[in-house]
């Protein structure tokens, strides 16, 4: 029963991913200067060539993602992302107690997304996508 929406479902799954993506790196590249400084507050190397790249891999990454185009390597790629991002910058075990809660809950989140594209880039975008017009 499930499976006849499997390409659906696909879809909405790349959709739901992509969105936090392109909508943080859309903000990240409106507000640059304020994303570097958040970066050299967590004590990162090079600020402006991060702030750079994270905005190209949020917003390329999730446009690849919702067109579903080089879906599995947008997916490989967001993935560590997310987990370097959770690593970086929700490292709730070096916090104060009364702030490890809400970082540890950010944390999850993002190994939970990281999980998400992992999924994705073993099982595809599905037929709704760039790549499933690209390999007919």
């Amino acid at each position: 029963m499930i499976s006849k929406f499997q390409n659906p479902l696909a879809l909405l799954g790349r959709i739901l991913l992509s969105l936090m993506f392109i909508t943080a790196g859309y903000g990240k590249l409106t507000h640059f200067d304020g994303t570097a400084g958040y970066i050299a507050a967590h004590g990162l190397p090079m600020p402006p060539l991060l702030t750079a790249l994270t905005i190209c891999v949020e917003l390329l990454g999730g446009l690849a993602i919702l067109l579903g185009f080089w879906t599995r390597y947008a997916a490989i790629v967001l993935a560590g992302f997310s987990i370097l991002a959770g690593i970086f910058f929700h490292n709730y075990w070096a916090l104060p107690a009364d702030q490890v809660a809400n970082m540890q809950i950010h944390f999850w989140k993002n190994v939970s997304i990281a999980g998400g594209f992992v999924s994705l880039a073993a099982f595809g975008a599905g037929a709704f996508s760039i790549d499933a017009k690209m390999a007919r």
